[in-house]
């Protein structure tokens, strides 16, 4: 069994041993007091920073902050600076482009029917410019424009700007204007005479001694005739312009010409003649645009009932697939000109002329009516229908049949009707 070492106490920090080796015993030692730091020698006095931000980002060198930079209010100060520039340049290419961006169209005559507004315009112009703003447009109408728009005709240039568009619609309200009228239906014939009646309307074209080649002549529209209308021996055939005017009511400016008056209607006219052979049905018996044009006519005059157009189309069209001759009373009314008084006679219906469908075969050679654009549709999309006779109930409208014994017991039904509103009706 070991004997344990003794215990030796430590020595506490102000006890020395006694054998010191310098030999000064008893003497007292100098020792720093317990507030002061001990001078340590090689050691920068420079007093290094609490944490070292180098130790963290692996970077030896210390950061250091210039006293200089912007404070970081002041740097967002700039992008908010800069994001409220980029809106108002945004903004200003909106202002720019709307009442300034053009849209892509030739010069042309603009008409404004009664009843339309500014705010009617916005859509094409949405449809055409980018960066087109309505709400721009109409803060810039209510604060420019004077007046409501006023129904007429209006020149406007190549490619015009929203602006300049404002500015010739607003000279409306200091133009006086005129009314043209012309119904659907009625002849090329009619709406000469309403402009030569019109006093608001200069006389270009419709001179006294005007005549149909004359005026085809004056107009340059003679291409569009077909060698049979422009070689004709008969009055009424020769250059004739029929249906080639679209029927509307406008209004130009006063003093406006009837040459002016004319072309605009004609070119109205090709336009929805043209979308509409663009878009025709399949296997229709008509060769050229003209010849759709023709049977347009026969439609507007063969009835006025909207519904109904689509299905006299497909009567005439039927009947002429079959080698059936038309036998529509307008075009005999047509063919007798000016000997027409009202009434169709057996001797009329037997009469044969260029227009008489009881007589010749096929289409007559030209329009007998201005017709309207929903008749040239109907010409062009007749119904689905095997019906190839129609004729008047005596209370509106028409009756379709399929079958000629049906057909005779429609006319016979007709005719009841119209002898029971005669009996009823008080002598005059």
């Amino acid at each position: 069994m070991s004997t344990p070492t003794p215990e030796i106490p430590p020595e506490r920090p102000n006890e020395s041993p006694s054998n010191n080796h310098d030999g000064t015993d008893g003497q007292p030692v100098d020792t720093p007091p317990l507030d002061t730091k001990p001078v340590i020698d090689d050691v920068p006095t420079e007093e290094v920073p609490a944490t070292d931000i180098s130790l963290i980002n692996g970077n030896n060198k210390p950061r250091h902050y210039k006293a200089d930079n912007p404070s970081f209010f002041m740097q967002r100060g700039y992008q908010v600076l800069l994001v409220l520039g980029l809106i108002a340049a945004f903004f200003l290419v909106m202002v720019y482009q709307t009442l300034f961006g053009r849209i892509e169209q030739p010069k042309q005559m603009v008409t404004i029917e009664s009843g339309q507004t500014y705010y009617g315009l916005l859509p094409q112009w949405q449809q055409q410019i980018p960066l087109f703003s309505a709400t721009i447009a109409k803060l810039y109408m209510k604060t420019q424009v004077e007046g409501p728009l006023h129904a007429g005709i209006y020149q406007l240039p190549e490619n015009p700007t929203f602006a300049e568009t404002l500015h010739i619609l607003g000279q409306g309200v200091k133009a006086s204007m005129v009314k043209v009228q012309i119904i659907e239906g009625k002849t090329s014939k009619d709406l000469y005479q309403a402009l030569r009646d019109n006093k608001g309307i200069k006389k270009e074209v419709l001179t006294a001694d005007s005549t149909n080649a004359s005026i085809a002549q004056a107009l340059d529209l003679v291409g569009i005739l077909p060698d049979a209308v422009v070689n004709s021996n008969d009055a009424i055939v020769n250059h004739n312009l029929e249906g080639w005017f679209a029927p509307d009511t406008y209004y130009y400016g006063e003093g406006s010409t009837d040459k002016q008056v004319l072309t605009d209607l004609y070119k109205r006219q090709q336009q929805a003649l043209t979308k509409a052979w663009e878009n025709r049905a399949p296997n229709l018996p008509y060769k050229t645009p003209y010849e759709a044009l023709v049977m347009a006519s026969i439609i507007e005059k063969e009835t006025s009932v909207a519904e109904e157009r689509p299905l006299v189309s497909a009567v005439f069209n039927n009947r002429l697939n079959k080698g059936m001759r038309l036998q529509t009373d307008p075009t005999i009314i047509y063919g007798m000109g000016s000997r027409y008084e009202g009434n169709i006679r057996r001797k009329d219906i037997d009469e044969k002329t260029s227009y008489n469908t009881y007589q010749i075969d096929g289409l007559p050679p030209t329009p007998i009516a201005l017709p309207s654009a929903a008749s040239i549709e109907a010409t062009l999309h007749p119904a689905d229908s095997e019906a190839l006779y129609f004729v008047a109930t005596g209370n509106g409208g028409h009756k379709f049949t399929s079958s000629l014994n049906d057909h005779n017991q429609a006319v016979k039904e007709y005719l009841s009707v119209m002898r029971e509103k005669k009996s009823q009706t008080p002598p005059s």
